[in-house]
């Protein structure tokens, strides 16, 4: 297993320094990231927190994984790898397409 979790449903005010005590009950915690929105700054409900080993990160998991933080339940698994960002969603292209001869009626 990854010593890297995902963790989910966080609340908006919580801080790394919060997420960093909560998981160091559970083993040594490397780093903490609490992820917030790039204009406004507000936490975006969820984060993602190293441990030291995989072991350590399985036992944080197990104990947190549904468990509440200021009313909210938590999710907390392993994190996904980061997928390439350019081949995103559907389409783009098209629009009306080439129409050869006759006048433009739009």
């Amino acid at each position: 297993m990854s010593n890297k979790l995902y963790v989910g449903g966080l609340p908006y005010s919580v801080t790394e320094g919060q997420l960093q005590e909560l998981f160091a009950a559970h083993g040594t915690v490397e780093s903490v990231k609490v992820i917030t929105d790039k204009f406004t700054g507000q936490s975006r409900g969820f984060g993602f927190v190293e441990m030291s080993s995989g072991g350590e990160a399985q036992k944080a998991m197990q104990a947190l994984n549904g468990t509440q933080l200021d009313g909210r339940t938590l999710v907390v698994n392993e994190a996904k790898p980061m997928g390439s960002r350019d081949a995103g969603g559907g389409g783009g292209g098209g629009g009306r397409g080439n129409r050869s001869g006759g006048r433009n009626r739009w």
